[in-house]
C-alpha cells in the first residue's frame, strides 16, 4: 500500500505492516525501517494518530518511536519524519544543508496538542516538511537546556513565550524565525498566515538568499548569547532590605478583590508566597502577611485548585483564579505545598495545613511510580464522548451531571458548594470553586468523595510518567518539611524512598541524569543537581538520619565539579554535556526557581549544619556574583532573596535529643508551630558519635532526665537545655523575635 504527496520528493515515511509499504527514501540509513518497526512493536504502545491501516496499525512511523519521552512518542507515528534532537540529525542538517524545523513542546501541553492534530497529523504540510527541511522535536522538560536557549530566541523575535515552540534554524542550529503555536493554514483561529504557507516561504528564502537568513540568524544568536550569559561579577553581597523591597513591590501591584497580582492570566510563581512571608517577618509589615494570606485563601477556593481531587492546576487564565490551564504539575503540587505549610505556620489557619495535607495526598496518589519516585505531570486534555481531546473535561460538570451522580436534593447542595450553573463558565460546563461555605465539613466530604469516585470512571487525562530529577527533589522537599511540621512521619519515609529511588535509577557511571522512563537519559542540569541536594538536607531533618548530609555534600561536590561558572555561579549543563550555542547561567526565577537561588540557601543550611565555613565562602561567592542582578531587578530572582535573608540572619540552630522511649513531641510542637524560616533542626540521640562527626554541633549534647531535651543554639552558641516546653519556647522565641 502506497500513500503518495503533493510534492517533489517523496517523504520519507514507511509502513510498519505486514502489507508492502514504500522502501526508505535515499535519507534513511540501511536497516533504519527495520529497527523502527521492531521499536513499535516491542514498545506495544497503541499508535497516537488518525493515520491507520485496516488492521490497525498506524500508517507512519519516524526515530522519535525509539525514544523514552512519552512526549516524543506521541509523535511516533505522525507523517512528519522526526527525529530527536542530537549530533545525528544536526549532522544531517549540515550534510543535506537544510534548515532544521525545531518544535518543542511537552506531553500534557493543550496548544502542543492541538499543532499536532492541525499540522503534524496533516499529510500536505508534512510533505513540505519532510522535503524541504530537517524536523526536530523536543521535548522540553527532557531537554531544558534546550528550551531555555531556542525560548530566549522566540522572545527576542516576539516578546513573549511559550509552548509549542516553532523555530526554524541553520544547518548550523542558529535561529532566523522563532515563535510559538501556528494554526495548519491561512485564516486559522483568525491569523492571516498558517503554517503551510511560512514553511514555503522559509524555504524559498533559504533556498533563494541563504546569506541573508544565515546573516539574520548570527544577529539573533548573538542577541540570545547576551541573554543568556552570566551576570557580571559583583563585589559585596546583597543587602538584606532588598526582600523589603521586593515585597513593597508586590504590594504596589496588589489584586485587592481577587488575591495576587493584579492582571492575567494568574502564575502561582508570580507572588512567591515563601518570599512574601520571608519579607513581612524582616519588615514586619503585616500587609505583606495580609496579601500573601487572602492569596492562599484564594487559590484555595479558586477553579485553579482542583476541588475533588485536591492538587492544583497550572495556573489561571483569568485575573478571579475561576478557569484555569488544566495541566497538573508536579512542581507546582511540590512549591504550592511548602507555600501553604509556611503559611501555617505564619498564621496558623487551619485549612492553609488542610491544603498541604489534601495536595500531598493527591500527589501520592495520582503522581507516584512504583519505583518511589513521582512521574512529571497530568495532562490538560482528556477524550469526550467522540473520542476528541478537550482541555478540562474530566474536570468540569454540568447540574445534569451532579444530579445524575448525586440525586436531586445532593445535586443542587454541591452546585451551590462549587458553583455549578446552567450557563457553565467553560464552554457550557462549570469549573469547580468554592463561591459558597454553606454545608459542614462531613457534608462536603462525604459528596466531594461522592463525586471523585464518579470522576474516576471518566477517561482520564494522560499521564506523563517519566521521572525528573530535580521535580522529585522538590516533592521529596515538600514531603520531609510537612512530614516535620504536621507530625506525619509517613511522608518523611516517602521523601527517602523518592531520592532512593531517583539516586538509584537516574545514576550513570556515577552521575546523576535528568530523565527516567525504563532507563536513565540526559545529563543532568544544575537544578536536578541543586534541588535534590536540598531536598536531602530537608530529609535529614525530618529523619536524624545522617547518610542524608552525605548525600547533600556528595550532590553539592558533584554541582561544583561539573557545573561551576567563572562568575562563582552554576551553568545550567554539566562541563561534559552536549554543546550548544550558548552555555547558559540562569539567574532568573521561572515557574520553579533558578539553580543559584536554591542552591546558596542549600550552601548556607549545610554550614550551619555541618560548621564547614567553606560552604559559607562558596554561598559568599554566588550572592556577590548576584549583586547586580538583585540590585537592579530583585523580584527576577526573589527565591534567592531567602538566601540573602539566611546569610544576614542570626543562624538559628535547633537540637532535639531525644533518649529511646521519650516523646519529643511537645518540644516538636513549640517548633512546628512557629514561622522559623532560617532556622535548622537537628534530632539526635543522646551523645550521637556517628551523627557528631557530620554534625559537630551535637557533640557533648545530652537529654535530661531520659526526656527530649531542647537546645536553642546561634551560629553554634546554644542557650541552657530544658525539657519544659514552655522554656523552650520563650529560648526559641527570644531568638526569633531578635531575627527580624
Amino acid at each position: 500500500m502506497f500513500w503518495l504527496y503533493a510534492c517533489a520528493t517523496p517523504p520519507p515515511i514507511i509502513a510498519p505492516s505486514p502489507e508492502p509499504g514504500p522502501g526508505p527514501s535515499a535519507t534513511w540509513p540501511d536497516g533504519l525501517r527495520e529497527q523502527l518497526v521492531a521499536s513499535w512493536r516491542s514498545a506495544g504502545h497503541p499508535p497516537r494518530t488518525r493515520h491507520l491501516l485496516p488492521d490497525g496499525a498506524p500508517r507512519y512511523v519516524n526515530r522519535l518511536v525509539a525514544e523514552t519521552s512519552p512526549y516524543l512518542r506521541q509523535h511516533a507515528h505522525n507523517p512528519v519524519d522526526w527525529r530527536p534532537w542530537g549530533p545525528e540529525a544536526l549532522a544531517e542538517a549540515r550534510a543535506r544543508d537544510l534548515p532544521i524545523f525545531l518544535s518543542v513542546g511537552y506531553a500534557t501541553c493543550h496548544w502542543c496538542h492541538v499543532m499536532e492534530d492541525e499540522s503534524f497529523e496533516d499529510v500536505e504540510i508534512a510533505g513540505v516538511l519532510n522535503a524541504h527541511f530537517i524536523p526536530v522535536k523536543v521535548d522540553r522538560e527532557e531537554r531544558p537546556d534546550v528550551d531555555a536557549l531556542y525560548m530566549a530566541a522566540v522572545q527576542l523575535a516576539t516578546g513573549r513565550g511559550g509552548w509549542p515552540m516553532t523555530v526554524i534554524t541553520t544547518p548550523g542550529a542558529e535561529p532566523f524565525f522563532a515563535a510559538t503555536y501556528i494554526p495548519a493554514r491561512d485564516g486559522d483561529r483568525g491569523m492571516r498566515t498558517g503554517l503551510l504557507t511560512l514553511l514555503r516561504r522559509l524555504s524559498t528564502t533559504w533556498a533563494s538568499d541563504t546569506s541573508a537568513a544565515q546573516s539574520h540568524a548570527r544577529r539573533l544568536a548573538d542577541a540570545m548569547s547576551r541573554v543568556l550569559a552570566a551576570p557580571p561579577i559583583g563585589a559585596a553581597l546583597p543587602e538584606p532590605g532588598l526582600l523589603t523591597q521586593v515585597g513593597e513591590s508586590w504590594l504596589a501591584r496588589r489584586d485587592p478583590e481577587h488575591g495576587g497580582l493584579k492582571g492575567e492570566p494568574k502564575f502561582p510563581s508570580h507572588l512567591p508566597i515563601r518570599v512574601l512571608l520571608r519579607a513581612w517577618h524582616s519588615s514586619g509589615d503585616e500587609r505583606m502577611r495580609e496579601l500573601a494570606t487572602e492569596t492562599l485563601q484564594a487559590m484555595a477556593h479558586s477553579g485553579m485548585r482542583d476541588q475533588l481531587g485536591g492538587g492544583f492546576h497550572r495556573y489561571s487564565t483569568d485575573s478571579a483564579w475561576r478557569v484555569p490551564h488544566f495541566e497538573i504539575m508536579l512542581y507546582d503540587q511540590a512549591l504550592l505545598a511548602g507555600d501553604y505549610l509556611d503559611g501555617w505556620r505564619a498564621t496558623g489557619e487551619p485549612a492553609f495545613a488542610a491544603v498541604v495535607r489534601e495536595v500531598l495526598t493527591a500527589a501520592l496518589r495520582d503522581l507516584r511510580l512504583p519505583t518511589g519516585a513521582f512521574g512529571s505531570a497530568l495532562d490538560a486534555d482528556s477524550l469526550g464522548p467522540h473520542g476528541e481531546r478537550e482541555e478540562g473535561l474530566s474536570y468540569t460538570w454540568t447540574l445534569e451531571e451532579l444530579v445524575e451522580v448525586l440525586g436531586d436534593g445532593d445535586g443542587a447542595r454541591a452546585a451551590a458548594l462549587w458553583g455549578v450553573t446552567p450557563e457553565g463558565n467553560l464552554d457550557g460546563r462549570s469549573v469547580l470553586h468554592r463561591p459558597a461555605s454553606d454545608g459542614t465539613p462531613s457534608e462536603q466530604e462525604r459528596l466531594r468523595t461522592l463525586l471523585l469516585e464518579a470522576r474516576s470512571r471518566r477517561p482520564q487525562p494522560l499521564f506523563d510518567d517519566k521521572a525528573i530529577a530535580g521535580w522529585n527533589g522538590l516533592m521529596a522537599r515538600a514531603l520531609a518539611e510537612a512530614s516535620v511540621v504536621l507530625a506525619e512521619p509517613a511522608w518523611a519515609t516517602a521523601a527517602a524512598e523518592t531520592l532512593d529511588a531517583v539516586l538509584t535509577h537516574q545514576r550513570r557511571d556515577g552521575r546523576l541524569s535528568r530523565t527516567w522512563h525504563g532507563e536513565a537519559r540526559h545529563s543532568a542540569t544544575s537544578d536536578d543537581v541543586a534541588y535534590l541536594a536540598a531536598a536531602s538536607v530537608s530529609t535529614f531533618e525530618a529523619t536524624g538520619d545522617p547518610r542524608w548530609i552525605d548525600v547533600a555534600r556528595s550532590l553539592c561536590a558533584e554541582l561544583e565539579a561539573h557545573y561551576p561558572s567563572p562568575e562563582g555561579l552554576w551553568h545550567q549543563t554539566a562541563d561534559d554535556a552536549p554543546e550548544l550555542l550558548v552555555r547558559a547561567t540562569p539567574t532568573r526565577d521561572g515557574a520553579v526557581p533558578a539553580a543559584v537561588s536554591i542552591h546558596v540557601d542549600t550552601l548556607l543550611r549545610l554550614a550551619s549544619l555541618t560548621g564547614d565555613d567553606a560552604y559559607r565562602a562558596r554561598a559568599d561567592r554566588a550572592l556577590a556574583a548576584l549583586e547586580g542582578v538583585l540590585r537592579e531587578r530583585p523580584d527576577s530572582a526573589p527565591h534567592a532573596l531567602r538566601a540573602v535573608a539566611r546569610r544576614h540572619g542570626r543562624g538559628l540552630q535547633v537540637v532535639l535529643v531525644v533518649p529511646d522511649g521519650a516523646d519529643p513531641g511537645p518540644l516538636l510542637d513549640v517548633w512546628r508551630s512557629r514561622y522559623v524560616p532560617d532556622g535548622v533542626l537537628v534530632r539526635t540521640r543522646p551523645n550521637d558519635a556517628t551523627l557528631a562527626e557530620r554534625v559537630p554541633l551535637v557533640m557533648g549534647k545530652d537529654a535530661h532526665g531520659g526526656r527530649a531535651t531542647g537546645y536553642v543554639c546561634e551560629r553554634g552558641s546554644c542557650r541552657r537545655p530544658t525539657s519544659d516546653p514552655q522554656a523552650f519556647a520563650a529560648e526559641l522565641d527570644a531568638l526569633i523575635g531578635a531575627d527580624q
